[in-house]
């Protein structure tokens, strides 16, 4: 009979063993280990406080109160520039009342959540205000908590163009851990205070009884401190403004893409549209932030004026006429795309959703009426443009140039590419000029009267441009946009001067290359942002239309506008989204509607 062997489980050494430092597969340092760390430093720091009272008091009481500062400035902080003054701070916050409430009702553990919870929110709100105040300085309008991120690239960009990578790559690392500090440093302070309550919770609660009959006495009385209610919930109303803001970008979608779907001229035949335009070469140029500022504002007026004012007269002298008025942009101190797709679509385009609903449908834009004629040839003159831009078959462009086909081999103006100049003498160079079959239809966009305005390029001989070369020792002479960006007045004067170097660059170039069937449009996409155009500034832009051939602005005589290159104040005004159809219309189109 076999004997059987008892099975033994054979010791295994390396589970005996602890694992050192120096044995191979052995995990991190155990929780454990970390947190008796924990425990060490706490140990120590009672210690310390034991043996240093007076100082640890001293450290207690600055502790809470910056925590009460800070938490009681995010309540009451307002989301634009201009309305942080101190007296914004002498105010009663109805919803610290209500926390320090809630605080003292909880017990620990809940009340521990909920001031991290409230501490956290807060801190969030904090930055949504800062957006906004950055979003206002800049775009004349609010954060948009659901559209907006994508923006922010563009913001690093444009630093980037400004002050240099390094710069951009700084201050997007300094705006994140902005944020995240406020989050957290936020969170921190309302459980500091929080405990401070539950500590002292009798004195906390005559406290709180206190401040609640105040802030109701000051409601019911209509109490005001230099002009401004005491007792305030501008948090909460903060809070249900992004909140109202985010419900109004959902729903604005889907109504938004029905409107785009009726279209007065939608349906209209090649053939029917601009009959009275036949045979003209069409531009259609976009001068950047060329705003109402820039002709009525004392600092810029004028030089602004007098440049007007002459190339009206040289361009008389070269047989071109013009007459002008005013558009209503939808856009203001940048986003300039989204001012473009209103003039060119006839749809009010004021946020990117609204940009990306309309490009990605089939409306008629001013510049595919011509294309759709088939009498045309259509291009694009784009040197602000430096990526895949899928945009231009929607805006019936057939050749678009971007920044990297124009040939320019010169430096870049800030964030400007190229100089207008150079990219008005490309486009002769590359359409303008060429022998063809059929007239030409071209969108060009200017660019050197983008922010930060600074370096401004200057005029040289038109045959002294080249590949851009002689642009070197004009920039390298340039102001440099660090000396400009945060001046206030020196932004005004090189704004004024970008915006004269931009329309003296197009005149000059109609005087050289125009011809007698030549209708240039031209106008602005926005007003320069609020440090340069002001607070209180209209979205309004000029809008000229010039042309050789009398009975192109005979057309317009019912439109009362201004004689020359400079609108009269008291011009007409319209919405931008309105040029469209009333263009159509001037110039012999037949509306054939397609419905929403």
């Amino acid at each position: 009979m076999p004997v059987i062997t008892p099975f033994r489980r054979s010791p295994r050494p390396a589970d005996d063993a602890p694992d050192g430092p120096d044995t191979p597969g052995a995990p991190g340092p155990a929780p454990l280990d970390a947190l008796t760390s924990l425990r060490t430093r706490l140990a120590r720091l009672r210690a310390w406080r034991t043996r240093h009272p007076r100082a640890a008091r001293v450290v207690r009481r600055v502790t809470t109160a910056l925590s009460a500062l800070l938490v009681l400035g995010a309540l009451l902080l307002p989301n634009t520039l201009v309305a942080v003054e101190p007296s914004r701070f002498a105010r009663i916050p109805g919803e610290a009342v209500v926390a320090a409430v809630l605080l003292l009702c909880l017990p620990r553990v809940p009340r521990l959540v909920a001031a991290a919870l409230f501490g956290t929110a807060l801190g969030a709100l904090t930055v949504l205000n800062l957006l906004d105040m950055g979003f206002t300085e800049y775009l004349g309008r609010s954060f948009n908590l659901v559209l907006d991120w994508a923006l922010l690239d563009d913001a690093q960009s444009f630093v980037a163009d400004s002050m240099g990578g390094a710069a951009a790559t700084w201050a997007a690392v300094g705006a994140v851990a902005l944020a995240a500090s406020l989050l957290v440093v936020m969170a921190l302070a309302a459980l500091r205070l929080g405990e401070l309550l539950a500590a002292h919770r009798e004195r906390a609660a005559r406290g709180a009884l206190t401040a609640a009959t105040v802030w109701m006495t000051c409601v019911a009385l209509g109490v005001q401190t230099f002009g401004v209610p005491v007792a305030t919930t501008s948090a909460s109303r903060a809070a249900e403004a992004q909140a109202h803001r985010v419900v109004d970008t959902l729903r604005d979608e889907a109504a938004f893409a029905k409107e785009a779907e009726a279209d007065r001229f939608g349906a209209t035949p090649g053939a029917q549209l601009v009959p009275d335009l036949r045979g003209k070469d069409m531009l259609f140029t976009f001068i950047e932030s060329y705003g109402r500022s820039a002709v009525e504002d004392p600092v810029m007026a004028p030089g602004v004026g007098r440049t007007l004012d002459a190339s009206t007269a040289a361009l008389a002298r070269a047989g071109f006429h013009a007459r002008s008025g005013w558009l209503t942009s939808a856009t203001y101190g940048g986003s300039s795309w989204l001012g473009h797709s209103t003039f060119l679509s006839g749809l009010w385009v004021d946020s990117q959703q609204r940009y990306r609903t309309v490009t990605a449908g089939d409306r008629l834009t001013l510049t595919k009426a011509f294309e759709k004629t088939g009498d045309w040839d259509t291009v694009g003159i784009m040197p602000g443009v430096r990526k895949a831009w899928p945009e231009a078959d929607w805006y019936g462009l057939d050749k678009v140039y971007d920044a990297f086909d124009l040939g320019y081999r010169g430096p870049k103006f800030s964030w400007s590419t190229m100089p207008d100049q150079y990219a008005l003498e490309a486009f002769q160079r590359l359409e303008h000029g060429r022998r063809r079959d059929r007239p030409l239809m071209a969108e060009v966009v200017l660019t050197s009267s983008h922010q930060p305005w600074a370096p401004v390029p200057r005029m040289v001989g038109w045959d002294e441009v080249g590949d851009g070369s002689v642009y070197d020792r004009i920039e390298a002479s340039g102001v440099k946009a660090s000396e400009v960006i945060t001046d206030s007045a020196r932004s005004k004067e090189e704004y004024g001067r970008s915006v004269q170097y931009s329309v003296t660059s197009l005149t000059r170039w109609l005087e050289r290359y125009g011809t007698d069937d030549t209708v240039l449009v031209f106008l602005g996409d926005h007003q320069p942002l609020a440090r340069v155009s002001g607070n209180e500034a209209s979205r309004d832009v000029p809008v000229s239309i010039v042309a050789k051939d009398p009975e192109v602005l005979d057309a317009l005589d019912d439109w009362n506008w201004t004689r020359g290159l400079k609108p009269a104040h008291d011009a007409p005004v319209w919405r931008m989204s309105s040029f469209r159809d009333r263009f159509l219309t001037a110039y012999g189109s037949t509306p054939h509607p397609t419905q929403g």
